[in-house]
């Protein structure tokens, strides 16, 4: 036998095996942490860059002063449901010329196409995305969710202007929305389990 090779103790395996788990534990604790504050360091990374095309969640005041007739905004609309829900969502209207400051009126139609009372929520997105923080809701169907009985429709409104501060390179601007199924996850619809 080679008696220049240290044969391991049972102590020296133990410390290596702690070691080794402590790391591990360690690094899985990290990951779970990083994970978790992934979504608000996103958010208030697209709050600085203006990336990400997210809309105010609260109704703004609209100022009749200061509508720029000088320029015209085309402002395109679509609309889809996510996956899995079954509901028919569509605009009114697919564009809409604005001059900026000009408050302007436009409604989306919402059907519930299944068996059962629904409840549904649509979230906006705004591209390009530095155009959001100058797209301003005064009232939106996006600000609530939107309960419809099995196979009703309804006309959902969107009050919105154009910030006249918008830069001069935005001449289009457009905005999506994606309306989920959250019937699952509201509580009238868990009392009734």
């Amino acid at each position: 036998m080679d008696k220049d090779k240290v044969q391991p103790t049972d102590e020296n395996l133990d410390k290596q095996v702690k070691k080794g788990v402590t790391k591990l534990v360690l690094t899985v604790f990290a990951m779970f942490a990083f994970g978790f504050a992934l979504v608000p360091l996103y958010d208030v990374f697209c709050d600085i860059t203006g990336l990400n095309g997210k809309t105010a969640d609260t109704a703004a005041t609209y100022n009749a002063d200061g509508i720029d007739t000088s320029r015209t905004i085309k402002v395109q609309f679509i609309s889809r449901t996510a996956q899995g829900a079954a509901w028919q969502f569509k605009p009114e209207m697919n564009s809409i010329e604005v001059h900026p400051g000009e408050m302007k009126f436009v409604k989306f139609y919402a059907k519930n196409e299944t068996g059962l009372h629904g409840v549904a929520q649509a979230v906006p997105s705004v591209s390009p995305g530095l155009a959001a923080n100058y797209f301003q809701k005064i009232e939106c169907f996006c600000f609530n969710q939107q309960p419809l009985q099995a196979s009703e429709g309804a006309w959902l409104p969107l009050q919105f202007y154009v910030d006249p501060d918008l830069p001069e390179e935005f001449t289009e601007i457009t905005l999506s929305y994606t309306l989920y199924d959250i019937t699952a996850s509201t509580p009238s619809s868990q009392e009734s389990d």
